[in-house]
């Protein structure tokens, strides 16, 4: 059985940083993208930035130039280094993995806090 194991999450003010990592446990098909994704209450689940096998990032505008993705391929885990941290970026943020053979797995969800 697949699982996502999300830590780094927490309370933090504004400015600060955080640094998040997602372990991928398990017997799983080789890893094609790996992603973190964010829910704030009442809004939808948004992309926060998305890195695929050969390394290639992309970003939400919101946090380009302050968040950092990056994968250990080795260890199948993926990093989110969340630097000048805004009060917006309170959020529960869900790792996410998909496999060349088109599964899709999600993590628990860690809660990012960020005060003012």
């Amino acid at each position: 059985q697949v699982q996502l194991v999300e830590s780094g999450g927490g309370l933090v003010q504004a400015g600060g940083s955080l640094r998040l990592s997602c372990a991928v446990s398990g017997t799983i098909f080789t890893i094609k993208y790996m992603g973190w994704y964010r829910q704030a209450p009442g809004n939808q689940r948004e992309k926060v930035a998305v890195i695929d096998y050969g390394g290639n990032t992309n970003y939400a505008d919101s946090v380009k130039g302050r968040f950092t993705i990056s994968r250990d391929n080795a260890k199948n885990t993926v990093y989110l280094q969340m630097n000048s941290l805004k009060p917006e970026d309170t959020a529960v943020y869900y790792c996410n993995v998909g496999t060349w053979d088109t599964n899709d797995y999600w993590g628990q969800g860690t809660q990012v806090s960020v005060s003012s």
